[in-house]
């Protein structure tokens, strides 16, 4: 839930921190990845992969500064806390088990009076030591309003993620199970177009198959937003040994039919007009701002933090551009799917049935997984914006009305388009820019702002982004703000051309 304070949990070494973050960053989006970057063309496609990697990376390390500054305020007011309880004659506890429990190795050594030094910006105040959600860092620095746009911005990016999850499963299952009967066996990646008005099995046709596949994963996944669920460490390995091995297939797949001559694609330098289709996606592809307390919190030494978050930029960026250059080189333009995955269901493409099922199906294994664990943080965060102290909520809301209001929607939305690039483009490019660029921006700016009114004006956070000076922030923001302008400008001028 993005709100609340947790604990760290186990600890494990920055390497281990380096391989869950490109395991975060690397999911649903790379699949739509190729077929954007070949709807764009390559050069704008490298350029803008780059600039917005570059941009991602900064944006990381505001969201890290404003961690460490979020600790150091928690820590600070347990210490005026305990300060006037020992100071209180009256009391006898002192410090309340809560309390005592919150502690770690760094606060046993604020129990002496050093609060004056503590204060003038001694480096174990900024330790990163407890896990501070983005919720929570907003209701810290934000106002009313600003938190309330926080999880406005949260709440509909995680509608996106749903409803490309709920559509990304029945169009495998679609496009598999179709190309398996009739006259069109193996040839879902082959040249021949289809249309969702085209047959599937006997009087079935293909968009009727795809909501008699939605309504099934609606009703065997949907229930799980009614419970809580969480996800297992058993079941994380299993999903990204999958990922992996369907991802390094695909890439050895199509170098070895590029080797072979056989490759089809022939990119284009630049398409303008797909420019905001790849923008969303390229945003969606780098996320992770939204998941770094996880996941920056449990690693055992953070000294060197943000390099570490830089070489896993440098390598996704890598694999992203492997994963695209050989899918637009291999296959022609107008057969790359939403999905790539699909394009390896072609016999002449694959031979062996099984790697053709297996990365056909690959979809329907990952996000079945993730869809539950979406659902019950979304769902949460309608509770907590509407939330207020000291009160419940009525049996019926808690357990009927929140559920439903987080899985209808997205439903509907899936039920209405397949369309899996939009989907991605416009929920990278609106709410997955407010998280990625402007939420980070601000989170750091005012986090600056407190730190200094609190601690004093010399104060140095020693987790403070490399990109310390204000003009980055102020980069950011009008980065953030001209992306709504172009992309709201472009699907309007889209549209009226139709």
């Amino acid at each position: 839930m993005a709100g609340g304070i947790t604990d760290t949990g186990e600890l494990y070494s920055p390497y281990v921190g380096l391989v869950y973050m490109f395991n975060l960053i690397v999911g649903t989006g790379a699949l739509t990845m190729p077929k954007a970057f070949a709807t764009a063309g390559w050069l704008v496609s490298l350029v803008l992969l780059m600039f917005l990697g570059f941009m991602s990376y900064m944006t990381t390390t505001f969201v890290v500064e404003a961690m460490a500054a979020a600790n150091a305020q928690l820590r600070w007011k347990r210490m005026e806390k305990r300060k006037e309880d020992d100071e209180d004659e009256d009391s006898s506890s002192g410090v309340s088990d809560s309390d005592v429990l919150l502690q770690d190795g760094y606060e046993r050594a604020e129990t002496r009076p050093i609060l004056s030094v503590q204060r003038r910006g001694s480096a174990n105040i900024f330790e990163i030591t407890e896990r501070v959600e983005m919720g929570q860092m907003a209701s810290m620095f934000f106002n009313k309003v600003g938190v309330n746009l926080f999880y406005f911005c949260i709440i509909i990016y995680l509608y996106g993620d749903l409803a490309i999850y709920a559509a990304a499963v029945p169009v495998s299952l679609m496009q598999v199970t179709c190309s398996v009967t009739g006259n069109h066996s193996c040839s879902v990646g082959d040249s021949t177009k289809y249309n969702d008005t085209d047959k599937c099995w006997g009087p079935i046709r293909r968009i009727d198959a795809y909501r008699l596949y939605l309504a099934a994963f609606t009703l065997l996944l949907g229930p799980f937003t009614f419970f809580n669920v969480q996800k297992t460490k058993y079941l994380q390995i299993m999903t990204s040994l999958m990922r992996w091995i369907a991802f390094i297939l695909m890439i050895i797949l199509a170098l070895i039919r590029i080797s072979r001559g056989q490759a089809e694609g022939h990119p284009s330098m630049a398409e303008l007009s797909g420019i905001r289709n790849l923008f969303g996606v390229c945003v969606y592809s780098f996320m992770c701002q939204h998941s770094l307390p996880s996941l920056i919190t449990p690693i055992s030494k953070k000294k060197h933090v943000n390099k570490l978050v830089l070489l896993d930029y440098i390598l996704i960026l890598a694999f992203y551009s492997l994963l695209s250059f050989t899918a637009i080189y291999c296959f022609r333009n107008d057969t790359l799917m939403d999905m790539y995955t699909l394009n390896f269901t072609n016999c002449e493409i694959v031979s062996l049935a099984f790697i053709r099922y297996f990365l056909g199906l690959f979809p329907v294994f990952t996000i079945s997984t993730n869809f539950p664990i979406i659902a019950v943080t979304l769902r949460n965060n309608w509770k907590t914006l509407f939330h207020r102290e000291g009160g419940t909520y009525p049996w019926l809301v808690d357990r009927i009305v929140f559920p439903a209001i987080t899985l209808i929607p997205p439903v509907l939305v899936a039920f209405c388009t397949h369309d899996l690039e939009s989907l991605v483009g416009i929920t990278g490019a609106y709410a997955g820019n407010g998280i990625q660029y402007l939420i980070p921006a601000f989170l750091a700016y005012c986090s600056r702002k407190d730190t200094q009114l609190v601690f004093g004006s010399g104060t140095v956070n020693k987790h403070l982004s490399p990109f310390r000076h204000s003009f980055w922030i102020v980069f950011v923001l009008i980065w953030g703000f001209s992306c709504f302008i172009f992309v709201t400008a472009n699907i309007v001028l889209s549209e009226s051309k139709l």
